[in-house]
């Protein structure tokens, strides 16, 4: 998932006010304003002017504001599928005034929205993409969260390493890529509904925050959680532990037979 770090302060800004814009009399008041304002100036962006006013998300305002017309269509609350189509493909709206309103929102949010959701989900992949390579790069054997999800498991982190390897002297055997920047909220969530149940499961492990990270998150390393900014270059795998620390015992015993001569 991609998401920077003016994105997640509107977000949160966001989630403090937008309780306020769903009490059923605010949501008349802005259809109401939305409707005047359309039949006074039919081809102006009046939706994404008013968003703009009353400082919501304008893709927010969208979605409330097509759900009220629907409401008003069939006289009950329409269904997520159908909200979210036409959210997607405004030209399904069958007012062609409102379904403007709707594109015109939708294409200047940057932080919600089907685009913004689009743009997202095609950075998080890249970067997937991006370990994936890097592993390979360093003949590393996993398996990646689709295969995993074939063989039965529900929830899983990007990346299982097949044999775990060491970073900076912490035992990795999962890999989960963030396209985002790691902040105090962010990453306390991500650890509540993800990370320690990647722990419980597989064992210690690495989040990449490729977008930077809050340096005092990166505390949790003795419990087992590392994190970082980029593929570590550090990688300790066993095939080079077992190269470098090669015993007197695990020798063939005519190497051993030389050393007492």
């Amino acid at each position: 998932m991609y998401e920077d770090a003016e994105g997640q302060i509107s977000k949160k800004r966001t989630k403090r006010t937008i309780s306020r814009h769903h009490a059923p009399d605010v949501i008349e008041n802005h259809y109401q304003r939305y409707l005047s304002e359309a039949k006074a100036q039919p081809t102006a962006p009046v939706l994404l002017a008013l968003a703009n006013e009353v400082d919501l998300s304008p893709a927010l305002m969208a979605r409330i504001i097509l759900d009220r017309y629907l409401q008003g269509l069939d006289g009950g609350m329409p269904s997520k599928t159908v909200l979210n189509n036409m959210l997607k493909e405004p030209s399904l709206i069958p007012d062609q005034i409102l379904a403007s309103n709707i594109y015109q929102c939708t294409i200047n949010d940057c932080c919600y929205g089907p685009l913004v959701d689009c743009i997202k989900h095609a950075i998080g992949q890249e970067h997937e993409v991006l370990l994936c390579d890097k592993l390979k790069e360093r003949n590393l054997s996993f398996l990646d969260e689709n295969q995993l999800r074939t063989m039965g498991y529900d929830k899983t982190p990007d990346i299982i390493l097949e044999v775990p390897v060491a970073v900076e002297g912490h035992i990795v055997h999962w890999i989960e890529s963030k396209a985002s920047f790691g902040d105090d909220h962010s990453h306390r969530t991500y650890l509540n509904e993800q990370f320690w149940s990647y722990w419980n499961r597989f064992g210690p492990g690495l989040v990449i925050y490729w977008y930077g990270f809050i340096g005092e998150l990166d505390c949790q390393r003795d419990r087992g959680i590392l994190l970082k900014d980029c593929f570590p270059t550090d990688i300790v795998t066993l095939c080079h532990a077992t190269t470098t620390t090669t015993t007197t015992q695990e020798r063939s015993p005519e190497s051993r037979n030389k050393d007492k001569e």
